[in-house]
């Protein structure tokens, strides 16, 4: 089959039916997966007991130079056991981004603190820590540090200001799987990390989490956390609450099978969104993803686009018109401090964060999971073309 290429679709070359619908992520489970799932059927170790869980979390914690890994039931399920590890309590300020999934100021909301929300960069999408300074108070117990999209964020200069002010620092690296810092691994800043294992992550698991520490009381607290609070001198007797956030054999299984491959994927997902750069760079109105900064080369967890305020269109207008042509989107985070769960709470009033504010009524995502094929890429980028132009 010859080369075809963005003139193709425009000229009906490369149509929906010989492309088919384009989902937005689609994984890859081409390594051991399904050898350590037949492991684990044929010895029957399928509960969070299983071997499999042990060697995930060591396995997760040596790939981002962490000395423990705790195993947990989702992304979710990790920053609430990494806040209660922390003692964080009602009185407590934990500073975190606007701009970021719902689960980051839930986490927060849940253990009785205040979550208190900045804005962010708006070339990176992150908070700085000029953001998080502004922010501080008597009050403040830690920083939560999310990295967004594929850049993480500048952490030399937060991680001097948490040791300035005697902060503790939460990493949510959920979308930073095999993405560095100066060299430096993500999930391996500051005084506990948390990951994602959903199925648009680069290590999935299906669902599943894990929180990462060097220290070895958090650690321990963290294990307790994710199982009841046991007592180990007797069991079914609980000094403290905790939760059934276990992580299962099965998960564990799929999870480490995919760390096995977590280089390839890396340089994968750096193709897809190189492929896209040069399809779209020359789409007038729309600013690409920033491929890298003075710290980091992008990783395009997701390809993210954001609409010039110059076109009439806005991001749910745009997906709309994508969705008709059978082509899969996903629209930016909503803002922490618009969420009407939280001003339901008399939480963020008065708040601005005009970066977030503008990204998340301009911003969406394109289909860039790792099965993508370069067809289906050009399909989307020709469709972009013919929807935005």
């Amino acid at each position: 089959m010859k080369s075809s290429g963005i003139s193709d679709v425009l000229d009906g070359s490369l149509s929906y039916k010989a492309v088919g619908a384009i989902p937005v992520n689609q994984p890859l489970l081409n390594g051991n997966e399904q050898r350590y799932l037949n492991d684990c059927i044929e010895t029957g170790w399928i509960s969070s007991e299983g071997p499999y869980v042990e060697r995930f979390e060591a396995a997760m914690a040596a790939r981002v130079d962490r000395s423990y890994g705790v195993g947990v039931a989702n992304g979710s399920a990790a920053l609430d056991i990494a806040i209660a590890s922390l003692r964080i309590q009602p009185g407590d300020e934990v500073i975190l981004p606007s701009f970021t999934i719902i689960s980051c100021a839930a986490a927060v909301v849940r253990s009785g603190a205040t979550p208190v929300v900045v804005d962010c960069d708006p070339l990176t999408f992150n908070s700085t820590a000029q953001h998080y300074s502004d922010a501080i108070t008597s009050r403040t117990k830690a920083l939560m540090i999310v990295h967004i999209y594929g850049l993480p964020a500048d952490m030399d200069p937060i991680l001097a200001l948490a040791e300035k002010h005697g902060l503790a620092v939460i990493e949510d690296a959920a979308q930073m799987h095999g993405q560095t810092y100066k060299g430096r691994p993500c999930g391996s800043f500051g005084t506990i990390s948390t990951f994602s294992f959903y199925p648009n992550k680069l290590v999935t698991s299906g669902e599943g989490g894990m929180v990462v520490t060097n220290d070895p009381v958090l650690a321990e607290n963290c294990r307790s956390l994710r199982n009841l609070c046991f007592d180990p001198r007797q069991r079914f007797v609980h000094e403290e609450l905790g939760w059934n956030y276990r992580l299962t054999n099965m998960q564990a299984a799929i999870g480490l099978a995919q760390v096995e491959q977590l280089d390839e994927t890396v340089a994968r997902k750096r193709e897809i969104g190189k492929q896209y750069s040069e399809l779209l760079c020359s789409l007038s109105g729309v600013k690409l993803p920033v491929n890298r900064t003075d710290y980091a080369e992008g990783l395009y967890w997701v390809f993210s686009v954001i609409l010039d305020d110059e076109m009439e269109m806005d991001a749910k207008a745009a997906m709309a018109a994508l969705a008709e042509q059978k082509i899969g989107t996903r629209p930016f985070f909503w803002p922490m401090h618009m969420q009407p769960v939280f001003k339901k709470m008399g939480l963020f009033a008065d708040i601005s964060c005009p970066v977030a504010e503008r990204i998340a009524k301009r911003g969406f995502y394109i289909p860039s999971g790792l099965a993508l094929t370069t067809l289906q890429m050009q399909r989307v980028a020709a469709v972009m073309h013919k929807v935005l132009r």
